[in-house]
């Protein structure tokens, strides 16, 4: 089968488009024909070598932590799968990713696919979705008449975000550069700040409940947004290159994804309710994958890419 590879840590160009052998699934875990993987920050992370301490995945290594697809095998004691199912899952961190033709995976993370968009662009909902629904309900909690300020809501999880936010009827303020502004207005952002143009600081004038970052900025950024931050009210970030720290009766979370495959059926009945949009920017051929990363390097990738190998 095809698949993208990194031999070593580097720039994109270590990145290879080759053949593999096809997995097999072991005993409870079941193989994947990919309809699609995405392209997610933290893959650059790691293909570069940035993340090695935290996510030491064993060379060489298959990237994409999404997958979308059909199942084609079922391994020893596995019951509840069967060939033909058509399945989404945010696979393990340190795992073979699905950037490539099959992928084997543990059948307990996976889903049923949503129903009412193509299989390929439900690529684009596990890891993003389960972080914005984290991130929001488990430890910021915001409720009706709340305000919520969403920092770097252009990017796929603030889609979810804001999306998500909105149904609880917080309102949301919600920063983003002018590529993205349309995307976050449909979403239903209440305010949009143009974080290009305009000081955040100055923009939002009175205090808010909860603050979310999903921007890469540096600590001092972070402690600045905290300070919007009415007492007993809660920063959430995302980012590990700022970490929150408590201050002022303002608690700090910093938010680390984690796999529930329960809060992804969740998300799946959201999406075939009409009650969650995913949001697709360009479906990309994997041997292509390399490019999508260069543009991610150089801060010129817009919005959710979606990955479909060749065979799809």
């Amino acid at each position: 089968m095809k698949a993208v590879r990194f031999h070593d840590y580097g720039e994109p160009n270590v990145l290879r488009y080759e053949d593999v052998e096809k997995p097999v699934p072991a005993p409870g875990e079941v193989r994947v024909g990919v309809a699609a993987t995405s392209f997610n920050p933290v893959d650059a992370g790691i293909r570069g070598g940035y993340l090695r301490e935290v996510f030491p995945v064993a060379l060489p290594h298959v990237p994409g932590l999404e997958i979308a697809g059909t199942i084609d095998a079922v391994g020893a004691n596995v019951t509840d799968r069967q060939v033909g199912d058509r399945v989404i899952g945010f696979l393990p961190m340190l795992a073979e990713g699905a950037a490539a033709e099959y992928v084997v995976a543990p059948v307990e993370i996976l889903a049923d696919a949503p129903t009412s968009i193509p299989l390929a662009d439900a690529a684009a909902l596990p890891l993003v979705g389960l972080t914005a629904w984290q991130a929001l309900f488990e430890h910021g909690a915001p409720r009706e008449g709340q305000r919520l300020l969403i920092n770097g809501a252009g990017g796929a999880v603030g889609g979810y975000a804001v999306q998500l936010a909105k149904q609880v009827g917080a309102y949301v303020i919600a920063t983003a550069s002018p590529r993205s502004t349309d995307r976050v207005r449909e979403a239903g952002a209440d305010e949009i700040v143009d974080h290009t143009t305009t000081d955040v600081l100055a923009a939002v004038r009175e205090p808010v409940d909860v603050v979310m970052n999903l921007a890469p900025i540096v600590p001092a950024e972070l402690s600045a947004l905290a300070r919007l931050v009415r007492t007993g009210g809660v920063v959430l970030n995302t980012v590990p290159t700022a970490m929150p720290k408590e201050m002022n009766g303002v608690r700090a979370v910093a938010v680390f994804v984690r796999n529930d495959p329960e809060q992804l059926r969740g998300l799946v009945a959201k999406v075939d309710s009409g009650g969650l949009h995913v949001d697709v920017a360009e479906r990309v051929p994997l041997n292509e994958l390399r490019a999508v990363h260069a543009r991610a390097d150089a801060g010129v990738l817009v919005g959710k890419v979606v990955v479909l190998p060749a065979a799809a």
